[in-house]
């Protein structure tokens, strides 16, 4: 009985809530997508004309990809909870004068990416309560002064990517509630000084990707609500004085991709709420000292792709919630002021990548300790300070690549508890003593130096292609022996000979001397005149010479001459007292080992012909030898016809 009771009220509830629905699905033309909530979505080439019927609650209409090429007079008629209307990606070319009359009611129109040059004059004034207008990327030329007139409401309007060259001077007055215009990627050379003095609400304004080569003074001085500002990628090569100070609600700027080579002092005052500013790929000379205002807000700066040779000190002293800083691309930048980043203590990111700094100032870093990631890569840095990198606790992530060290102080990472990834590689980096330390760093953090594969020796030439990680306490055993500090003291401790002596000179300061006397740091008095001799070495510098050992010279015999040195041999001048004859050298351990034969010359003599005897003895004995394997063979040949003579 219950059952029976609630059923045909159950089911009259249930058909008053489908109604509408099934309404819906069955009013829903072909090649479109209706839902419930009254939105039509219709596409394909299929369609060439607008829905006549449509869903009674429909109040977005989307056509797109069609090839619907006319809008017709009151096309949108008795559609009075239509409020949304799209039309793009489609060959639309031609919309009747009154194409939108009898569709008051509409809030937005999108007309984007069609084939429309003109439009009537006086299309959208019914709309007054229209909020959004997109004619964005069709082929428009010209605007007629007034194509929006009577847009009162308009808030939002795109007219980039065009083919506009001008605007008309007053074309935008009376849309005193514009928040959103977009010009960018048109070509417009030149802007009327008072074409946006109506727009007091404007927030975003893109000018960019014209070819606008001026920006008249007094512009953008009515903007007062404007947040962001885009003027990139124009041919702009001069500021008026204060063009910006109006701008006090300004978050974002971008200037770069013009043709500025200079910029106004105090051009950037009076703009405290700035968060991001863009001056990069411009060829500028120079920065005045006078250039930023009070940045309190301020978190990305770009400035790069410029013929900056250096900036002033205080160019980011007002810019103290900065956080990335890209400073790089600069192929002139040579220097920087030590005190430049003085005043940036919540940096996170650095770049000063691809410039050309060939020095960076011990405290250069000493006030970013937030930083994180710092890219020194692609410079022409040749040392860095010991302490360049103290305090900076926080820093994740170093690149130093490509530059041209050759080492590096052992304890420069000391601070930088936390790094995850370092690179190292595209150096020319010199595998002797002084890079023994930061050899046994490397070692010891293989996780961190992320490219440690590549990160090669470039000298001495007997660890060309290691890789630095690969060197271990044994390549550096002999430079804990090292007892002279300088050329000078080793000149100090050895006799001064009276006589020349045979030399072999190098390019490297220091000297090192051998000696055939038997007692090592002496040389001996003899006759003579010296002779000099270039050999191939490698410029390693060698600093301290430890021993020097050598045994006499035995007649026919050679004399082995062993020195310890701190790197690749032969620096500067080895020196031998007249006599010997150097022949050659070979490396064994970390010795250098020099064969000599006598001077004399009736032994010279001698042993060259013992030389020559040997040899003919030698091919002799070769050619006899091959002589009486012809003979064996021979006669095992007719033995054997013989005996197959006698077997048959």
């Amino acid at each position: 009985m219950m059952d029976s009771h609630f059923r045909a009220p159950l089911s009259l509830m249930l058909s008053l809530f489908t109604l509408p629905y099934l309404t819906s699905l069955d009013t829903c033309p072909s090649s479109c997508l209706c839902n419930h909530i009254g939105a039509v979505k219709c596409v394909g080439g299929s369609i060439t004309d607008i829905p006549k019927q449509l869903p009674v609650h429909t109040y977005l209409l989307v056509l797109n990809d069609t090839n619907i090429t006319v809008i017709p007079d009151q096309s949108l008629a008795n559609k009075s909870l239509l409020l949304r209307f799209r039309l793009t990606y489609s060959h639309l070319h031609t919309i009747h004068p009154q194409g939108f009359h009898g569709s008051p009611q509409l809030k937005s129109i999108k007309l984007s990416f069609n084939n429309l040059s003109s439009v009537p004059a006086q299309l959208f004034t019914p709309l007054t309560t229209l909020e959004q207008l997109h004619l964005d990327g069709n082929l428009f030329e010209t605007i007629a002064p007034g194509m929006f007139k009577g847009l009162a409401e308009l808030k939002e309007l795109d007219l980039s990517r065009n083919r506009l060259t001008s605007l008309p001077s007053g074309v935008f007055d009376g849309l005193t509630n514009l928040t959103f215009l977009n010009l960018g990627k048109n070509s417009i050379k030149k802007l009327p000084p008072g074409i946006f003095h109506s727009l007091t609400k404007l927030q975003q304004l893109s000018i960019y990707n014209n070819v606008l080569e001026v920006l008249e003074a007094g512009m953008f001085d009515e903007l007062v609500s404007l947040e962001e500002l885009r003027i990139n990628q124009n041919q702009i090569a001069s500021l008026p004085p204060q063009v910006f100070w109006s701008l006090r609600n300004l978050r974002i700027l971008t200037l770069s991709s013009n043709q500025l080579q200079a910029i106004p002092e105090k051009s950037f005052y009076n703009m405290p709420k700035l968060s991001k500013l863009t001056i990069y790929n411009n060829p500028l000379l120079s920065l005045p000292d006078q250039l930023m205002g009070e940045m309190p807000e301020m978190r990305e700066f770009y400035l790069f792709t410029t013929k900056l040779i250096t900036v002033p000190a205080n160019l980011f002293a007002n810019m103290s919630e900065l956080l990335w800083l890209n400073f790089h691309l600069n192929d002139k930048l040579r220097e920087l002021p030590s005190d430049l980043f003085c005043c940036l203590p919540k940096l996170q990111k650095l770049s000063l990548r691809s410039n050309d700094l060939h020095y960076l100032h011990p405290q250069l870093f000493s006030r970013i300790t937030t930083v994180e990631t710092l890219l020194l890569n692609d410079n022409k840095l040749k040392s860095l300070p010991e302490n360049l990198f103290q305090g900076l606790g926080q820093l994740l992530n170093i690149d130093l690549q490509n530059n041209s060290l050759k080492t590096l102080p052992g304890d420069i990472f000391l601070s930088n508890t936390v790094l995850r990834a370092l690179y190292l590689s595209g150096n020319p980096w010199d595998c002797t003593c002084s890079i023994r330390d930061i050899a046994k760093w490397i070692r010891q953090n293989e996780h961190v130096v992320t490219d440690k594969d590549d990160v090669m020796c470039h000298s001495p030439l007997y660890h060309v292609l290691r890789t630095i990680g690969s060197l271990n306490d044994e390549d550096f055993k002999l430079c804990e022996l090292l007892s002279f500090k300088s050329k000078s003291s080793i000149q100090n401790n050895l006799h001064e000979p009276t006589q020349p002596y045979h030399s072999i000179s190098t390019s490297v300061e220091t000297s090192v001397v051998a000696s055939t006397n038997t007692q090592p740091g002496t040389l001996p008095t003899t006759q003579g005149a010296s002779q000099t001799a270039n050999i191939p070495t490698t410029t390693t510098p060698a600093r301290f010479l430890h021993t020097v050992t050598s045994a006499p010279p035995k007649d026919g015999f050679p004399v082995i001459v062993e020195t310890n040195y701190i790197s690749s041999p032969f620096h500067d001048r080895l020196v031998f007292e007249q006599g010997p004859e150097f022949i050659h050298h070979s490396l064994h351990k970390g010795w250098v080992y020099v064969w000599f034969l006598p001077s004399d010359t009736t032994l010279a003599g001698v042993l060259m012909f013992c030389h020559i005897l040997l040899v003919t003895t030698g091919l002799f004995l070769i050619l006899a030898a091959m002589y009486g394997m012809y003979r064996l063979s021979k006669t095992m040949n007719e033995q054997q016809n013989k005996l197959l003579g006698l077997l048959h």
